[in-house]
Order: C-alpha cells, then structure tokens, then sequence
C-alpha cells in the first residue's frame, strides 16, 4: 500500500508544533500500525532525517503507552483495542492518515507524539491504593467471601491501562472514567471499604487539581476506551463521593 501520512511534529514542550507530510511505499496490510511507523523512522534516519517520536511498550495492548489519535479518533478506526493491536488491514491503498498526539492541558506534549501522562499517576498516589500490614501474620485474602457479581465488577474495573484514551475522547478532556475506574476497583471490595471516603475524597481532588475537565454525559469516553471501561463506574464514583462529603 500507499499512503499519505500527516503526523504532528513538535521539537519540545516549549516549540511551536506543526503537522507534516510524508509518503510510505510498500506498507503490507499484516504490519501494525506501530510498524508501519518504525519502517517510516527507518527511511528518516537513512536520509539523515529526525525520526518521529512515539511512545510504545509491551505492544500487546497491556501497557497504555501506545496511545496515538488516529484520524480523529483515539487508537484509530477499530474498537476495544490500542493503537499497537491496530492492524494495516484496517487502511486502504491511497489513504490519508492524520496521526497526533492526546489533545489535554493536562497531558503536555513531551515531544512529536510523546504526551506527558504523569498526571494519571498523581491521581493513582492520590488513594488509589489500599493499606495493607504485611508484616507479621498477614490474613489470607481469601478468607473474605466475596459475592462473584461484585468480583467481577471489580476486575473490570481493574482492567483500566491508564491510557488516556478516554480524556482524549473527551471534548471536555474529562478524567472521571479513568478516575472512577480506580475508585470502583477497591470500593467494590471489602477491603477497600475502610479508606473508601477518604480515597474517593483525595483522587477527585488530585483529578481536578491536575486541570482536567468535567464530565460532558456524551459517553464519548466509554466508546473509545480499548478495554471498555464502563460509565457506570463514573455513577458509582459520584455515588460514593456524594456519601463521603455528605457524612455528618
């Protein structure tokens, strides 16, 4: 195939960035989009050219880091997968592709497609977490039935890869599905209920301290998102929020 690339490129956090073009020959529809852009960086740096920086991982659609806006949608055209499980067969011979990086004040771009989401991490330190002691005589986790429902809904609220897709979906650039996400895995749990108020308490308030936007209700963020992450997680998020700042 043939195709007619249009990527963001942008020196620094501080330069001004511009979208360029390029043409790529011989791209075969079983290549990733992933490697269609190392086999683009390749023919850049045979001509002396800078390669075009982007961010990528584990490409198993594990790790989150891959995350691209392709054409105007998070991850490109198909659904419940990233960008690194996006195949070329997906492309057609002569098309254009627009590939750029999160669109998000609270995701500064680093450099070409490479965003800084160290803000999800703040939001995670924020309460994300359970307070265990394991020293001494730990208790088996095990030893607290819990109703199957309730595990599953737990587990996939846990399957969030902290990608960005959702804030990037958002014309808002809300974080509450990524946020909610984490608060439901451990409010779900009965271990998570003991410091269920106050992590509900901290993550939104680092949320919103990080400048990310509301929620719009357009359910944008759940179509986009790869491991589809549902909203009722973001209901149950402000259930829970609701309880603890209300608590006399």
């Amino acid at each position: 195939m043939k195709l007619y690339l249009k990527i963001w490129r942008q020196k620094d956090a501080n330069s001004k960035g511009a979208m360029v073009d390029y043409t790529l020959n011989g791209v075969e529809s079983d290549m990733s989009f992933l490697e269609m852009l190392d086999i683009l960086n390749e023919e850049l740096i045979s001509k002396g050219e800078e390669p075009v920086e982007f961010d990528h991982d584990c490409r198993e659609g594990i790790c989150g880091t891959c995350s691209l806006m392709i054409n105007g949608r998070p991850h490109g055209p198909d659904s419940l997968i990233t960008v690194c499980q996006l195949h070329m067969r997906s492309f057609n011979d002569g098309d254009e592709i627009v590939i750029e990086p999160w669109r998000a004040t609270a995701f500064p771009v680093i450099k070409d497609l490479i965003v800084d989401r160290s803000a999800f991490e703040r939001i995670q330190q924020a309460g994300g977490y359970i307070s265990v002691n394991t020293s001494g005589r730990p208790v088996d986790a095990n030893a607290i039935p819990i109703e199957k429902d309730m595990a599953d809904q737990s587990f996939n609220a846990a399957t969030c890869i902290g990608c960005g897709a959702c804030v990037a979906a958002c014309k808002n650039a809300s974080a509450m599905l990524f946020t909610s996400a984490k608060v439901s895995q451990f409010a779900l749990l009965p271990q998570g209920r003991v410091e269920a108020a106050e992590r509900v308490q901290n993550m939104v308030r680092q949320m919103d301290l990080e400048g990310f936007g509301n929620c719009t209700n357009t359910g944008a963020c759940e179509v986009e998102c790869p491991k589809g992450i549902s909203l009722e997680n973001i209901a149950r998020m402000n259930r829970e929020y609701l309880s603890a700042t209300t608590k006399g």
